[in-house]
């Protein structure tokens, strides 16, 4: 399926907010202009941010906080799925 939702389910598991927004905002905002349609292609700091978000679960409570932070984000700023599906896998 698509990449993003394939990573919000890798993340969503079960507890509470343990990683800030901050973060999650940080090292997917490279991403931004390729979701939302605006560039060709992701940017190697787009698949990089994404890696290093995925290095900071320690926990079930961290990929459920990550998770919330990337719906809420993607509800407000016009992501398009048809993009997600193409930002490379780490």
């Amino acid at each position: 399926m698509l990449f993003l939702l394939s990573f919000l389910f890798f993340l969503a598991n079960s507890g509470e907010a343990a990683v800030p927004y901050t973060t999650v905002d940080a090292n997917a905002a490279a991403c931004l202009g390729f979701a939302t349609g605006m560039a060709a292609k992701p940017s190697s700091a787009c698949c990089d941010g994404l890696q290093q978000l995925a290095q900071t679960v320690k926990s079930v409570e961290d990929k459920k906080a990550i998770c919330r932070c990337l719906k809420v984000g993607a509800k407000s700023l016009g992501i398009q799925d048809r993009f997600l599906s193409r930002i490379p896998r780490a």
